[in-house]
């Protein structure tokens, strides 16, 4: 049953990863790079301070929270203990996988740490906004899956990888919003609503 599902994963990944030109190569090198959202992170800091004013630090620390937890979750509970090859490191694959700059990264690869960081930023960062901002989860699903993908697309994950990745991350994502809501919040709203409460 593995080897069926490996099969088929394997399978998906050389379809995504076929479809590659110059042009694209170059736009899914930038979307998985950290500094080209530089700008969207600042946004969310300031989508927090529309939210809960002055109390938009505590928000601001469980999302950063959140995200290291999701990151060394995807690399130390995963990727150490499933050793899972990536597929540009895969001996069977060499010559069928499509990199970019000969860029591969690390032996293994399951889970995606990019896909659990993004869908981790996400879905905590849709749950403390989504009162004030209703469709949020459009375009931060959008941005998260984006991101996920062009690690499929530059040669480094296998679809598997990425949906590994993604619902760790929004576990990740809940479990740190729970936290939040757990919290003797006296100088602000937990509830996510826009006023603020000294």
């Amino acid at each position: 049953m593995i080897d069926f599902f490996q099969s088929i994963d394997q399978q998906l990944f050389l379809f995504f990863n076929g479809f590659h030109n110059p042009f694209f190569d170059t736009i899914m090198s930038a979307i998985s790079s950290k500094s080209l959202w530089i700008p969207l992170y600042l946004l969310f800091i300031w989508l927090l301070w529309k939210v809960y004013n002055r109390g938009f630090w505590l928000p601001l620390i469980i999302v950063v929270f959140v995200v290291a937890v999701a990151d060394a979750s995807s690399v130390h509970l995963f990727k150490n203990v499933f050793e899972r090859l990536r597929p540009c490191h895969n001996p069977q694959l060499l010559e069928l996988v499509h990199t970019v700059d000969g860029k591969c990264g690390g032996q293994y690869g399951f889970v995606s740490s990019h896909a659990a960081n993004m869908f981790s930023i996400a879905t905590i960062m849709w749950l403390f906004i989504r009162k004030r901002f209703h469709k949020s989860y459009l375009w931060l699903s959008f941005w998260a899956a984006l991101v996920a993908y062009s690690r499929v697309y530059l040669g480094v994950h296998y679809p598997g990888d990425i949906l590994g990745g993604a619902a760790l991350g929004m576990l990740v994502g809940l479990l740190g919003y729970s936290l939040f809501l757990a919290l003797p919040c006296k100088k602000i709203n937990c509830s996510g609503k826009e006023e603020y409460k000294p």
